[in-house]
């Protein structure tokens, strides 16, 4: 099967649609999948729900579907460094589900798995709980969360072999092999691409059952969120 397409938007037709739940790799700007965000955008496609530790920051990466209003609802941990998300989650424009960081991944771990459910001590007590389903274990209680199988996951890697094979790179891997493994279709965006077998199978992040597709991204941008310059002494 070959599981390589000519460009972003050849990889995500016939799949994207209005409505659907979708989850999205990286961390801030580490590790998302930039050309398959523009390409989502370009798509048209509309009410999506959205998986994903952030929203980029405004003007890159997820932040380019909250200015489009593609996006209805994010399901995420953290807000910070994008205005745009802030202002239309304050306003009501946008649905958000608040998820502790830890729970979020293993939301995604355990859809990927075929775990419907578990239970976690994170969120007892605080609003994370209402309305969810307490039980008590070994004299401790608990709080259920269900997990998440989104209708298509967009990821970003750093090498891929044409089986679809994973490599990811130091800290860009984040939520992006979860994300993957949770997808009913799982589309990668990736910088390098090589021939199957290439790649050590000991050396193998993530297998390529998981990956449906896959885009070639030669020159992602890679922006740096917060640029610190310190100077030199005496300069």
């Amino acid at each position: 099967m070959n599981k390589l397409f000519p460009s972003a938007a050849e990889a995500l037709k016939g799949v994207v649609a209005d409505g659907q739940l979708m989850a999205v790799g990286g961390f801030g700007l580490c590790g998302i999948p930039e050309a398959l965000i523009d390409a989502l955008r370009d798509s048209g496609v509309k009410n999506l729900t959205v998986i994903s530790n952030n929203a980029g920051v405004d003007g890159f990466g997820l932040g380019k579907l909250l200015e489009t209003r593609q996006i209805k609802k994010m399901i995420s941990s953290y807000v910070g460094e994008n205005k745009e998300f802030e202002r239309q989650y304050l306003a009501g424009e946008l649905e958000l589900e608040f998820t502790p960081q830890g729970t979020l991944a293993e939301k995604l771990r355990a859809g990927g798995a075929g775990i419907p459910a578990f239970f976690t001590k994170t969120g007892v007590g605080t609003i994370v709980a209402e309305g969810k389903e307490l039980r008590e274990f070994d004299g401790e209680t608990y709080v259920m969360e269900r997990s998440l199988v989104p209708d298509v996951s967009l990821v970003k890697a750093w090498r891929a072999d044409k089986s679809g094979n994973l490599q990811f790179r130091l800290t860009a891997r984040n939520f992006n092999p979860a994300a993957a493994t949770a997808g009913k279709i799982t589309i990668v965006e990736v910088e390098e691409v090589v021939e199957t077998g290439a790649i050590a199978p000991d050396q193998i992040h993530l297998p390529g059952i998981y990956v449906h597709r896959i885009v070639h991204n030669a020159t992602p941008e890679k922006r740096i969120e917060k640029r610190t310059i310190t100077e030199k002494a005496g300069v």
